[in-house]
């Protein structure tokens, strides 16, 4: 998108935020800390511009990321149609994929003229009738971030910690190659706020339970290494959760342990479901991740991205390192 066409996209979002007094706020099923930590934030600074706005997911809030909630818990699926009724924008985060909203995907279509989309992500579908993509942000964080600037919303300590906990959950603690300076200028903004990195670390990355911690061992015991070492796959099991006592939700962000390899460019996890295969697919430079996850039905960025697939596991398993080492060799 040029950057005339992006400037009157971003006119349009400010003009649906200003002119409406009820905001229904949601992101993707699986909801990680990009998506809920722009929702929280977006949500607690519309209340303190006087909007109404209301918090609707597809899936529990995940235990690691419930200190963003503390005052409330978001509604279901199932209300969505009532709550759209009653609002003035529907607001869809961190995702602009018809796969990624089970459980709401067939009732967009009655309300997509209240839909506005935000999202950062190279794939995605046309949802609502204003869709703000910006590919170059790090997070849909940033983007609400600097949405709430222009707007003048009031982002009080909470805002900017569910802001800071969204910014971080995508750049891996600012390590990532979407690090920039951009994102680095609106974490300074949040610390100024009174955001306590510390504090946030610790609630975000050293509050596992051995349950997660037993998982872990599991799903590297079981990795293996292809492509000369440049490949790494790894697979969770039903029966490593049975083993375990993990919930599904604690295995978000075990696949970068791979990357602690040094030879590792790509890693993927395969994680078995009743109804179908999860695979997240991280890369340092050598693919691009997101193309293979489309050749699966899937999506997401360069470097990080992830689909699902009604298979078995093993199958999925075997096409998987096919098309990443053939990938891989082809670019040596």
């Amino acid at each position: 998108m040029c950057e005339k066409s992006a400037d009157k996209v971003f006119e349009a979002v400010l003009e649906q935020f200003l002119s409406a007094e009820t905001l229904l706020v949601t992101t993707h099923a699986r909801p990680d800390g990009d998506g809920l930590g722009a929702m929280a934030a977006l949500c607690r600074s519309a209340r303190a511009a006087g909007k109404t706005a209301q918090m609707l997911l597809l899936d529990d809030v995940p235990k690691r990321y419930e200190f963003l909630f503390p005052d409330e818990r978001p509604a279901g699926a199932s209300r969505l149609a009532r709550l759209a009724s009653d609002a003035d924008a529907v607001v869809i985060l961190d995702t602009c994929a018809i796969a990624q909203l089970d459980g709401i995907a067939a009732q967009l279509p009655a309300i997509a003229d209240k839909v506005i989309v935000i999202d950062h992500h190279a794939t995605g579908d046309q949802i609502g009738r204003v869709q703000w993509i910006d590919r170059s942000a790090a997070a849909t964080g940033v983007m609400v971030g600097e949405l709430l600037a222009a707007l003048g919303w009031p982002v009080d300590t909470r805002s900017a910690e569910a802001l800071m906990a969204a910014l971080v959950s995508d750049t891996g603690w600012l390590q990532f190659a979407n690090t920039d300076g951009r994102c680095m200028r609106l974490a300074a903004e949040w610390v100024d706020a009174g955001v306590r990195t510390d504090k946030l670390y610790r609630q975000l990355y050293q509050n596992a339970s051995l349950n997660r911690l037993k998982l872990l061992a599991r799903m590297l015991d079981d990795m293996e290494l292809h492509s000369e070492g440049r490949l790494a796959v790894m697979t969770i099991r039903r029966e490593d959760f049975a083993a375990t006592g993990a919930r599904a939700e604690e295995t978000e962000n075990l696949i970068n342990a791979a990357l602690e390899i040094g030879t590792v460019e790509t890693a993927a996890l395969l994680v078995e479901n009743p109804q179908n295969v999860r695979v997240s697919l991280r890369s340092r430079d050598a693919l691009d991740v997101a193309a293979i996850a489309q050749k699966f039905g899937g999506g997401g960025h360069k470097r990080a991205a992830g689909m699902r697939i009604v298979d078995n596991i093993d199958v999925v398993k075997d096409k998987l390192i096919h098309i990443c080492t053939r990938a891989l060799d082809a670019g040596k």
